[in-house]
């Protein structure tokens, strides 16, 4: 509100410093005796003045000095409801700059709409009381009683205008709460936010300094702290320029890059002595795995010579697959091995891990035919010990199944069954000359799956049914 109340009006100059008048005077013997004579009247005419206290209005009488006074309380009110209600709007337009600063949602942009209309209230009733105050000087000399009361009744009529619209604006501003609530505490949130942003960054800027001081290049880290210099230049010209979310937001932002930079560049020593123990010890380990797959060929010409060809077919393979996952593992970690040296920290790390997985596949595969062998081997010796562990199996699922009940459930009792079925077709299959050990091995153990399956249901459905 940029309208003033008029100041009260005061006598420009007070009757006591006003000149005085000065009588004509006659020049020699008869003037000084006119003067003589003319000062009784002039004192007489002084005392009403005199004894009105020396002030400078003219005596009306009591009603129109009474008037006078209830108009100037009335005043006096108006005006110190015309101050209130602009100190509250003063404050309240505060609220509103701070709720703006930070929100733009429909809740916050109707608030700035309602504030605007409250305004144009409030510039009305000033101007209501401006007005009252303009149209009535109530300290003129002549002031009449008729329009003193006028006056009192405007100003009165004005302040409580006035106060109606401070009760509006004390309703608005109480409605304020939660979206200036939000908007304090996102301010509250900035400026540590920026001062969290400029500290990582500076964190980041000292941990490479003291890696590259070792001698280790951390060439990608400095760029993507690089990255960040063009959103600390946003960050200094400051919320007001780029909003306080959009500020927040980028403070997080540039806190969390820095801080993965500053984390990075600390493991950088850790990193690069981790890959050169790897690099040994993958190179270890395909020296053994080349050994190791000299071997397949012997167990592959005993399976020949001793078991049926479904028992081995499969591994038919695995030496020349051995030998080719070895050559390019070995090619790999000489790959490895000049990223490492020229600390292309990133690739040296994927080129270990292509490594690692073909030397498990080809341990895998290496492993296979050793396996076979053992497991056939114990098989032919004695059959029958594979045999009482299934049949334990599928014995422990069927007494599981009784518990508690006369007859089996059916979903349970037919796969169980199927079970016992399917072991008997797989003993069959060892009788004759030669036998698929392989095929039986197989079957006990898709055997034990099925009715593992079958133990798993039904601990589930009891374990329900008791919750």
């Amino acid at each position: 509100m940029t309208a003033t109340p008029a100041q009260p009006y005061s006598p420009s100059v007070p009757r006591a410093h006003r000149p005085r008048r000065r009588l004509p005077r006659t020049p020699g013997p008869l003037g000084d005796a006119l003067t003589l004579m003319a000062l009784p009247l002039l004192a007489a005419l002084a005392l009403p003045a005199a004894f009105a206290g020396g002030g400078t209005r003219r005596w009306f009488g009591g009603r129109a000095e009474s008037q006078r006074a209830e108009a100037q309380a009335a005043k006096d009110a108006a005006a110190a409801a015309f101050y209130e209600l602009d100190t509250a709007q003063r404050d309240l337009r505060i609220s509103i700059e701070t709720i703006t600063a930070v929100d733009d949602s429909p809740a916050a942009r109707r608030a700035v709409a309602d504030f605007d209309a409250l305004g144009r209230r409030i510039d009305e009733a000033s101007h209501q009381y401006i007005s009252a105050v303009d149209a009535h000087d109530l300290d003129r000399d002549d002031l009449e009683a008729s329009a003193a009361a006028r006056a009192r009744t405007e100003l009165t009529a004005a302040k409580e205008e006035l106060g109606r619209v401070k009760q509006e604006l004390d309703r608005f501003t109480d409605g304020l709460g939660p979206l200036l609530g939000k908007a304090e505490t996102q301010l509250a949130r900035l400026a540590p936010a920026v001062e969290r942003a400029r500290q990582a960054l500076l964190a980041a800027s000292n941990a490479l300094d003291s890696v590259r001081a070792t001698g280790l290049k951390a060439d990608d880290l400095a760029a993507r702290l690089a990255a960040l210099s063009p959103e600390l230049t946003k960050l200094n010209q400051g919320a007001g320029q780029h909003g306080v979310p959009q500020t927040l937001e980028r403070a997080e932002r540039v806190t969390r890059g820095a801080e993965a930079v500053r984390v990075e560049a600390e493991r950088l020593p850790e990193r690069a002595a981790e890959i050169d123990h790897r690099l040994v010890s993958l190179r270890t380990r395909a020296q053994a795995l080349t050994t190791r797959s000299e071997q397949v060929d012997p167990i592959l010409s005993e399976l020949r010579r001793r078991f049926t060809v479904a028992c081995w077919q499969d591994l038919q393979r695995v030496p020349d697959v051995a030998a080719e996952n070895v050559r390019r593992a070995e090619t790999k970690l000489a790959e490895a091995h000049t990223a490492r040296d020229e600390q292309r920290w990133a690739d040296a790390t994927a080129l270990l891990s292509t490594v690692r997985a073909l030397l498990n596949s080809t341990d895998e595969a290496v492993s296979a035919a050793g396996d076979r062998l053992h497991r056939l081997n114990a098989v032919q010796k004695d059959p029958q010990q594979e045999i009482d562990r299934t049949r334990f199996a599928i014995r422990d699922a069927q007494r599981l199944a009784m518990a508690g009940r006369n007859t089996p459930d059916p979903r349970h009792a037919r796969p169980l069954d199927d079970a016992v079925s399917r072991l008997e077709r797989a003993i069959a299959t060892l009788d004759g000359r030669h036998p698929d050990y392989w095929h039986f091995l197989t079957e006990t153990e898709a055997v034990r799956r099925a009715v593992s399956r079958v133990v798993s249901l039904i601990r589930d459905e009891r374990g329900a049914a008791g919750h």
